[in-house]
């Protein structure tokens, strides 16, 4: 039989937290920001650009580019 392992304990996962660890770290220490305050500023970051491209996905609706369209030339 096979046993299973934790995720937490194959090289691969270990590696890219470790690196993703690093990365902000380094990130951080560039922008002289404290880290809790890069991953805050991250968040908010991410949730406007969602934002935007789920108001811009929006309106890009084929039934209303139609309508506009059809506006436009009467």
């Amino acid at each position: 039989m096979s046993r299973q392992r934790d995720p937490e304990t194959l090289p691969f996962t270990a590696a890219s937290h470790w690196l993703a660890g690093l990365a902000t770290s380094l990130l951080a220490r560039s922008l002289n920001l404290p880290e809790p305050l890069l991953h805050v500023t991250g968040s908010l970051v991410f949730a406007q650009v969602y934002a935007i491209e789920t108001r811009a996905a929006r309106s890009l609706r084929p039934a209303r580019l139609r309508r506009q369209l059809l506006a436009w030339f009467r």
